[in-house]
């Protein structure tokens, strides 16, 4: 008995690169090395002095802020860096002043990285990432006395604002450090306040409806961040790293800095190797330059 060959029917990914451009095919083989082989996919960039999406070593993405997006917040902000986008809204509440800070208020920041912002994030309670996040924001603001808590204080021992300074990624593509500290120095740069009495008799704060909102007493030195990743052993340094650098990373280093390049907070997460002090001085100017940058199109 003779067999008969059955011919075969090209499947849907055959029908699928048969339609593909040359230029399409090559992109697809590309986004697929990536994904298999992520390290050497930038190594290959790095050895040609140019990153993934086409920046220089050197080079930061473009930085939009919008102020007052959110009506029913006390102060707001959107921030987009490159692809990462947070928004940030203060809420303000009056509570009495803790027994050992009588004559200060409370500033909670908080950053929440939701599972819609990127595949990265799970569903549930907040990620150890967003929890070591929210500290460093909250230890910067303190540091940098950018809102001295004093100003905070309706009636000492009495009566004090709380300020709760939300974040949200809303989109993650890395660098969610910097651009949240941005948004929320633009949230509080935004907020205003009800004037507000504390009553000795009735020991209630009462809030003005009439009166004029306030703006925050806030110091002129703007805390801005300047996050670099470094590479390849201290070989080759990243500004303003992306999600699909970081992981890569041998470390991370964030400069925070003040006006006239004040330093606020110099913080190190990862290896120490020999040509870090180098490094870390490279970085600082870097921060400096791109901090006047920032400032000028920002918030002037």
């Amino acid at each position: 008995m003779t067999s008969v060959a059955t011919p075969t029917t090209p499947g849907p990914s055959s029908n699928q690169n048969l339609n593909l451009t040359q230029d399409d095919q090559d992109a697809l083989k590309a986004a697929v090395f990536q994904r298999l082989h992520p390290r050497l996919y930038l190594e290959r960039f790095v050895a040609e002095d140019i990153r993934p999406d086409g920046r220089a070593f050197d080079a930061y993405r473009d930085v939009s802020v919008n102020v007052g997006s959110i009506s029913t917040a006390d102060g707001s902000a959107l921030v987009r860096m490159g692809d990462t986008t947070v928004v940030c809204g203060v809420k303000a509440e009056i509570a009495e002043p803790e027994l050992d800070r009588e004559g200060e208020g409370f500033l909670v920041p908080n950053l929440d990285l939701p599972a819609m912002c990127s595949p990265k994030f799970k569903p549930g309670p907040p990620t150890e990432e967003a929890q070591v996040l929210s500290d460093r924001l909250n230890q910067v603001l303190i540091a940098s006395n950018f809102l001295p808590l004093s100003s905070l204080c309706i009636q000492s021992e009495k009566s004090a604002w709380v300020l709760y300074v939300d974040a949200t990624c809303i989109n993650y593509d890395g660098n969610a450090f910097d651009a949240t500290l941005l948004a929320m120095v633009a949230a509080l740069r935004n907020t205003t306040l009800p004037q507000a009495t504390y009553n000795p008799e009735t020991h209630r704060t009462t809030c003005s409806r009439s009166a004029p909102r306030v703006p925050l007493q806030l110091s002129k030195s703007s805390p801005i961040s300047m996050s670099f990743g470094i590479f390849d052993s201290y070989k080759n340094v990243l500004a303003d790293p992306t999600s699909f650098e970081e992981p890569l990373l041998d470390t991370s280093l964030s400069v925070v800095l003040g006006d006239g390049g004040e330093m606020v907070s110099l913080s190190q997460l990862g290896s120490r190797r020999r040509g870090e002090e180098r490094r870390s001085a490279e970085c600082i100017e870097s921060a400096k330059r791109r901090r006047e940058v920032l400032v000028r199109q920002l918030f002037k």
